[in-house]
């Protein structure tokens, strides 16, 4: 199995999970019952494309986190669509960091998966 690429790998927010947010978490398949999980990691990660030349796009990936920022990069609770801008990805992520400190994450993930 391949790992992330965590070169360009970058944490934008480690926020605790609200209590609505807690319930969806614990239905979905990002949840993990043998950890602590009391935290939302968001981050912007580049995925490198197959090509000679190094060039990334790029994607908002939501993991559930321990306190420490522990987490379990098979399980994400939501990754974006590659985006070419690196920009774009910046502002999803920034709107999913509003979302969370609001306890409603999870409704924005939905959201934006719909869209």
């Amino acid at each position: 199995m391949k790992t992330p690429n965590y070169h360009d790998f970058y944490q934008m927010a480690l926020i605790p999970i609200g209590k609505r947010d807690k319930t969806a978490l614990i239905e979905s398949d990002a949840a993990k019952p043998e950890s602590p999980i009391t935290h939302w990691l968001i981050a912007v990660e580049g995925v490198q494309l197959p090509q000679a030349k190094i060039y990334f796009h790029w994607k908002v990936t939501i993991y559930p986190a321990t306190s420490d920022a522990d987490f379990n990069w098979q399980t994400p609770f939501y990754s974006s669509e590659n985006m070419e801008e690196i920009d774009n990805a910046i502002v999803l992520a920034s709107l999913f960091i509003v979302s969370a400190k609001k306890g409603n994450l999870t409704e924005a993930a939905l959201l934006e998966k719909i869209s």
